[in-house]
């Protein structure tokens, strides 16, 4: 299975992801922007319309959505809009791309439960949009942080 996610700096996020067990592989790239196939030099003018988003195959059967979903929620803040830490614009958007009713009906669900939780002060600020084209990252983007000998440190 696939799930697709915009989190701020996709160096960052996949990293995250790769750690899970039962991920299968992870791709970063751009989604939800207006440009066939952009560069990371387009999307950086924040012109594009692109999120840098994270593609995460899956097998349902070692780690749920559910789970790749808590994982989502508790690795960056939602509650800033185009923006993560130092990086802004709307390439850094927090998104959710689903990429089916299942998936969308999980997120919204697990978007509410935290709202109502009290744990963020502010409102989520997440899109949650349907899945569409997804344009890989140029190879050096790749697994950055492993290439560079690189931990995360979300």
């Amino acid at each position: 299975m696939k799930a697709t996610f915009g989190m701020g700096c996709f160096w960052c996020s996949e990293d995250v992801f790769r750690r899970l067990k039962g991920v299968k592989s992870t791709a970063v790239g751009y989604m939800g922007g207006k440009l066939e196939n952009p560069t990371y030099e387009q999307v950086c003018t924040d012109r594009t319309g692109h999120a840098e988003v994270v593609q995460v195959e899956f097998d349902p059967s070692s780690i749920t959505y559910e789970e790749i979903l808590k994982t989502f929620w508790s690795n960056h803040d939602p509650t800033t809009p185009n923006r993560q830490g130092p990086d802004v614009g709307t390439q850094y958007r927090s998104a959710v791309f689903f990429h089916n009713s299942e998936q969308e009906t999980a997120a919204k669900s697990m978007r509410d439960k935290l709202q109502d939780s009290g744990l963020f002060r502010r409102k989520i600020a997440t899109e949650i949009v349907p899945a569409v084209t997804f344009w890989k990252a140029e190879e050096y983007h790749q697994q950055y942080y492993e290439k560079c000998g690189i931990r995360s440190h979300m």
